[in-house]
């Protein structure tokens, strides 16, 4: 059987990913989950189920692999494993225990944990990031029942446990699922001065124009080396409502400009956006003139909040940025729009948020 170890020094050699010495220490952690849980699990009437391994709480700068050495380890299980975004799984887990709530049953969280750990021996989470009440109300009772059915969680994070739901509402509530993960998870910093992702898009050509068949197969070929293929939807609560984003992958998004900009969104919306990315792919933005009037102060509104945020911007559009919006209302305070388009394209841009 290949270590974890192995699989990420033929991933080097393979030239799929750049060695990282920081990553490189963090390997016997994820070693030492696999070797427990490839185990054969001896049964008899008398012998008692071993003790699960701890899991791990991996956390770290963006850009800085914890991901993709998340999927290295789901890639070497031979044990019924379930990668998820943390913030897609927490939403299914509220809408299941809606479902349970509506057919009678008054306290959800034991069937519903039994239910997870019933399929899955390990949980792999993207981005552990806890922001709503809701989930700060729920991730506690429920990750006991998982941990005590002996599910074993990995998990990566931007931030220390300590700084989930900081300044939340009733945070010391929260509080004992931070104990909870110090005790069931080992918690360890992922300290690489490397952003990969930001090195692999310095330098590179990341405005297309115009945008047509060529224009999109370039943006597909950046997003399969950024995504590795693997995407999923990502919705953002804001003021009530929800924004979706339907190809979304560790804080990288790609969307048509009429999903951003066709809809009424607002600046609060793209706030959310900002915060929520460091890459964010807009495709296909059309010319701009008093026709779209509407559309064109939507995407001025994204692309200050884009710029504020330094959040990385590929995209492909109709014209280059001088020349996307010449005539009608607004024109000319698009100019700044188009100063900040420009601007964003930069190879060092966006290397400074932190």
């Amino acid at each position: 059987m290949q270590t974890v170890q192995d699989h990420y020094e033929a991933r080097v050699a393979s030239g799929q990913i750049k060695p990282d010495e920081a990553q490189r220490a963090s390997l016997p952690e994820f070693e030492r989950m696999r070797a427990a849980l490839a185990e054969p699990q001896k049964k008899g009437l008398f012998r008692r189920a071993p003790e699960p391994p701890k899991g791990l709480y991996l956390w770290g700068g963006v850009g800085r692999g914890k991901s993709m050495l998340m999927d290295l380890f789901v890639g070497t299980l031979n044990v019924p494993a379930r990668r998820a975004h943390f913030h897609a799984f927490m939403q299914e887990m509220h809408a299941e225990m809606h479902r349970l709530r509506g057919n009678g049953v008054e306290d959800p969280i034991k069937p519903l944990a039994k239910a997870v750990s019933d399929n899955f021996k390990v949980l792999a989470f993207d981005e552990m990031q806890i922001t709503d009440i809701t989930d700060a109300m729920l991730v506690g009772r429920l990750f006991e029942q998982l941990f005590q059915a002996g599910t074993v969680v990995v998990t990566t994070s931007n931030r220390l446990p300590d700084d989930l739901y900081k300044d939340g509402l009733n945070r010391q509530l929260f509080l004992p699922f931070i104990a909870l993960i110090k005790d069931r998870m080992e918690v360890r910093e992922l300290a690489s001065a490397t952003d990969h992702r930001q090195d692999r898009l310095s330098g590179a050509q990341v405005y297309f124009t115009p945008a047509n068949a060529a224009a999109r197969k370039a943006i597909d070929d950046i997003w399969e080396e950024l995504t590795h293929g693997i995407e999923e939807p990502l919705t953002l609560h804001v003021k009530g409502r929800e924004v979706e984003l339907r190809r979304y992958r560790n804080a990288m998004a790609r969307a048509p400009f009429y999903d951003l900009c066709g809809r009424a969104l607002g600046p609060a919306d793209y706030l959310a956006l900002a915060d929520a990315v460091r890459v964010l792919v807009i495709e296909d933005i059309p010319r701009l003139s008093r026709h779209n009037f509407n559309e064109a102060k939507r995407f001025v509104t994204l692309i200050d909040a884009l710029y504020e945020a330094k959040v990385r911007v590929i995209a492909s559009a109709a014209a280059q940025p001088e020349t996307l919006y010449v005539e009608g209302a607004g024109s000319f305070e698009f100019e700044r729009t188009a100063s900040r388009l420009r601007e964003m394209q930069a190879a060092e841009w966006g290397a400074s948020r932190t």
